[in-house]
């Protein structure tokens, strides 16, 4: 621990390493957004319908999905989740209401029909239309823009706007970060994946705050010290709690992922990947942010010329 505890590590001089790493990971973010068409917005954004079923006996997928098209007219994705229970997941996309609730119908139908004697249960089934659809991923859009805006508010007023809008900014950069990553996996944004994001910000908020106030407190304290040399003794001195706090975090989401099951697996890899990407800009984003704040003031420039 003494590779923490006692830290003199110069990170701001590879801040702009930082900015290039980040850069490209944006930048291949976004461009899978753009091949894709923008995220890949699961059923409860999108519209239509997911089943949870079971069979007493397996039965291949391929059949499956026959037999669920041959009934709905529809192309069906259809995964089999090969746990304890044996889940198959029938899913069928952007539907209107009225066909929603038909499609569900026509598939009961179907599998009784087409398995007879293979007993078949329907554990679960979930029904959006397209308008509630359209309503749910306007309301996420708005969530994070007010949780942002009111980190803003808040930080200007109880520390200071250029805290406050470094913050802001780091989050941001997180919340990219981590929708690009899941472009890239392909990974549907559902709302356990909203409710994830959420949670990054308040994690990644609380570790760049530590960072931040630190910094407040020690330009207090050695005013007569360079800027960047301050930067760096705050991060220094907290690098043992953002670390610890990481790590431990960390662990427990991990054991979520690899033992909670399929149904919050993607809400667990978002929270490990807010984990170590919040740990990343606390320490290699915030803190250069203010550098490049302080550089371009109007008393630096004034002092420069």
């Amino acid at each position: 621990m003494d590779l923490f505890v006692k830290a003199d590590y110069n990170f701001l001089s590879v801040r702009r390493t930082a900015y290039i790493v980040s850069a490209i990971f944006i930048l291949i973010g976004i461009v899978s957004l753009v091949l894709r068409g923008g995220p890949n917005y699961s059923i409860d954004f999108e519209g239509g319908l997911m089943m949870r079923i079971a069979f007493e006996e397996p039965v291949p997928v391929g059949d499956l999905r026959q037999v669920i098209a041959d009934a709905t007219v529809k192309t069906p994705e259809v995964t089999h989740d090969i746990d304890e229970d044996a889940n198959y997941f029938i899913r069928i996309e952007r539907l209107e209401q009225t066909e929603v609730e038909l499609a569900a119908q026509q598939i009961r139908d179907a599998l009784t029909a087409a398995f007879p004697g293979n007993e078949v249960e329907v554990r679960s089934t979930e029904e959006v239309g397209p308008k509630v659809g359209q309503e749910l991923r306007g309301k996420m859009i708005m969530a994070i823009f007010w949780a942002l805006a009111g980190i803003l508010i808040y930080i200007s007023w109880r520390f200071e706007f250029r805290f406050a809008a470094v913050s802001v900014m780091t989050l941001f950069h997180d919340i990219v970060l981590v929708i690009g990553l899941f472009s890239i996996l392909d990974i549907e944004i559902s709302l356990p994946i909203v409710a994830a994001l959420l949670t990054i910000v308040g994690y990644s908020l609380n570790d760049t705050i530590v960072v931040l106030d630190r910094i407040r407190e020690d330009l207090k304290r050695y005013r007569q010290e360079k800027y960047n040399w301050i930067l760096n003794k705050a991060i220094n001195e907290t690098l043992s709690r953002t670390v610890v706090t990481s790590v431990t975090t960390f662990i427990v989401v991990f054991i979520l992922w690899v033992f909670g099951g399929s149904v919050i697996h993607d809400f667990a890899f978002a929270l490990m990947a807010g984990v170590i990407i919040g740990t990343y800009s606390s320490i290699f984003v915030a803190a250069p942010l203010l550098v490049e704040w302080q550089e371009r003031s109007p008393q630096v420039r004034a002092k420069r010329k």
